[in-house]
C-alpha cells in the first residue's frame, strides 16, 4: 500500500501514515485522497467490490475510522489486531442472535450435519469477547462455554476449516479440559462463519467422542452447510474461496 501511495504522488512519511491509520494524526484531504486511491487500486486488483471513501468526499461527520469500517473484512489490513477483534465483536452484535432461542432455520442445518457425519454433537456457535454462545446445538455441549477453552475459538482464526482427527494426539488440544473431561472430544471439524462485513463471527462444527478420518467429500459437505448458516444470518454473498484440503490446516 505504501508503494502504491508514493507512486501516486503521496508526500507524507511512512511514520505519519501509520499514525493516521492508528487514529493519531489527521492528514490533509489531498494526502488522504491519495491514500484512499492507492488502497482502492489494491482492492480492485484482488477483485474486492468494496471501496474506501476519499476524505474530500466524506460527509462532514465522517472520519478515517468510518471509512475503514465501511470496508469490512476487506479493510482488515488497515486495523491493528486489537481493532480487528473489536470490529469482529461488533459484527457478532450486529447479527442480533446473541442470547436468542434456538430456531428451526438453524436447527434443520445442524440435524442435516448430524445425519451426514454420524457424530454425537453439532453446533452453530457465535463467539463474543468471553464465551461461546450456541444458537443451535445437538448433543452434550454446554451453553456459554468460556471462549478460551473452546475449539471454536481456534477455528475463527482460520481462513478455512479446522480439522482435528484425534484430539488426544493433537498437541494443540490434547491437554484441553474438553478433551480430558466432558464432553471428551476426540474428533472435531469446524468451519468459520462470516457475518456482517465479512468478519468471522462463529462456527459450524461437528464433534464426536471417537477419532475418525475426514475426506474431501466431508469437507465439501461441511462448507455447503456452513454457507447455508451464513445465508440465514445475513443473506447470500460471494466470498473468496478458502483452502479445502484439511491437511493444509
Amino acid at each position: 500500500m505504501w508503494v502504491s501511495y508514493y507512486g501516486l504522488g503521496g508526500a507524507v512519511s511512512l511514520f505519519e501514515l501509520e499514525a493516521y491509520l492508528g487514529g493519531l494524526l489527521v492528514l490533509q484531504d489531498q494526502e488522504c485522497d491519495i491514500l484512499a486511491d492507492a488502497t482502492n487500486e489494491l482492492l480492485s486488483g484482488v477483485g474486492a467490490k468494496n471501496r474506501i471513501n476519499r476524505c474530500s468526499d466524506d460527509a462532514p461527520s465522517g472520519s478515517s475510522a468510518d471509512s475503514r469500517r465501511a470496508l469490512g473484512l476487506a479493510g482488515a489490513f488497515l486495523f491493528t489486531a486489537e481493532e480487528q477483534e473489536q470490529e469482529r465483536l461488533h459484527a457478532v452484535t450486529r447479527t442480533g442472535l446473541l442470547d436468542t432461542a434456538q430456531e428451526e432455520r438453524f436447527d434443520r442445518i445442524t440435524r442435516e450435519a448430524k445425519d451426514y457425519f454420524q457424530v454425537s454433537s453439532v453446533i452453530v456457535a457465535l463467539i463474543d469477547d468471553r464465551r461461546q454462545f450456541l444458537k443451535s446445538v445437538i448433543g452434550p455441549v454446554r451453553q456459554d462455554m468460556p471462549r478460551e477453552i473452546s475449539f471454536c475459538n481456534a477455528t475463527i482464526r482460520n481462513a478455512g476449516p479446522l480439522i482435528v482427527r484425534d484430539a488426544r494426539k493433537d498437541d494443540r488440544f490434547k491437554h484441553n479440559p474438553l478433551v480430558l473431561g466432558e464432553p471428551y472430544i476426540r474428533f472435531y471439524a469446524g468451519y468459520p462463519l462470516r457475518g456482517p462485513g465479512g468478519w468471522t463471527i462463529g462456527t459450524l462444527c461437528v464433534i464426536d467422542q471417537e477419532p475418525r478420518e475426514y475426506s474431501m467429500r466431508d469437507g465439501k459437505k461441511l462448507r455447503t452447510l456452513a454457507r447455508q448458516v451464513e445465508d440465514e444470518i445475513d443473506g447470500p454473498r460471494i466470498l473468496p474461496d478458502e483452502p479445502e484440503d484439511p491437511d493444509q490446516q
